[in-house]
């Protein structure tokens, strides 16, 4: 019976490079850009995880729900939370490197293993003075391992395809009223041809939640429950400062219906895009009670005129 002498600090050390590696592919792949300590520490966390289980009395931590809760311990650590789809998508990239990789491994040590031979590695067995390693497996598990992450790649890197897609397409916009001033940054929608349909002045829509300091207290609520027609016709406990500013422009909803959105009339809105900052004065600001991108990567719809220099003051 052969006998593998095992050095933790080696392992610790090789477990280290090999996370930390995955971690830094993941985050090239999510668009993420990666904070050399905070991978650190997430790599830390999984190679002592892999150190530990050389430890007789701690294997029950081989088992897939701890496996699972360190896998997400390690993307916390890395990248944060982000929001639950964000979070996910970490994990579906960060699943989908390791099986690549596993499958590449598995597969190439079955081009140089002897012929006829079919052992690879068979778990850890814990045995008097050492460890005994003997893993079996076949082409099935090679093949459906690879296939498994290769599709999961596909949709990870048509994900980053779009998030830099939206990337190159968002700029830094400031809302003026009065002395007031709403920065976020906004997503340039070539689609959104949003006018008032009385003055044909561009609508540009921006989260109520940037306003929420300066709105009276139930108007959000209502902005969100599209209950916008009795803001502007008053018919509300309290009153608001900017009243006369108010403006109902009307657009067709995802169930084709005619709705309404609170929009407010700006002093200027102004652009910062490609090194060009463009300021229009005739625009109006929708007001979305909702959440415009999941991963928060903009706040705001700029309505594609106010980013052209032609459509300035």
């Amino acid at each position: 019976m052969n006998v593998l002498a095992i050095y933790v600090d080696v392992l610790f050390m090789k477990e280290l490079l090999i996370d930390g590696a995955l971690l830094l592919v993941t985050a090239w792949v999510r668009g993420i850009r990666a904070v050399w300590y905070r991978i650190l520490g997430a790599g830390a966390i999984g190679a002592l995880y892999v150190a530990l289980l050389f430890v007789p009395p701690l294997s029950f931590l081989y088992t897939f729900v701890f496996k699972f809760g360190i896998s997400l311990m390690m993307l916390f650590v890395a990248f944060g939370f982000g929001g639950l789809r964000a979070y996910g998508r970490n994990l579906a990239a960060f699943y989908a490197i390791n099986f690549i990789a596993a499958g590449a491994v598995l597969g190439f040590y079955y081009l140089i293993m002897q012929q006829g031979s079919l052992a690879l590695w068979h778990g850890l067995q814990f045995i008097e003075g050492g460890v005994r390693t003997e893993f079996k497996t076949g082409f099935i598990f090679v093949g459906s391992t690879a296939c498994i992450g290769l599709y999961i790649a596909r949709s990870v890197v048509v994900q980053r395809r779009e998030k830099a897609l939206i990337r190159a397409h968002v700029a830094q916009i400031k809302v003026t009223i009065e002395d007031r001033e709403y920065e976020c940054e906004g997503l340039i929608d070539t689609g959104n041809q949003l006018y008032d349909p009385l003055t044909r002045t561009p609508v540009t829509i921006i989260e109520a939640s940037l306003l929420e300091a300066d709105l009276p207290s139930t108007w959000l609520k209502r902005i969100r429950e599209s209950e916008v027609d009795k803001l502007i016709v008053g018919d509300s406990e309290e009153t608001f400062v900017w009243q006369d500013r108010l403006r109902l422009v009307p657009y067709r909803g995802v169930n084709r219906g005619t709705q309404f959105m609170l929009a407010l009339k700006p002093d200027a809105v102004t652009v910062q895009f490609n090194g060009d900052t463009i300021v229009t004065r005739k625009a109006l600001v929708g007001l979305d009670g909702g959440q415009l991108s999941s991963d928060r990567a903009y706040r705001a719809v700029i309505h594609p005129s106010m980013a052209e220099r032609s459509g300035g003051a």
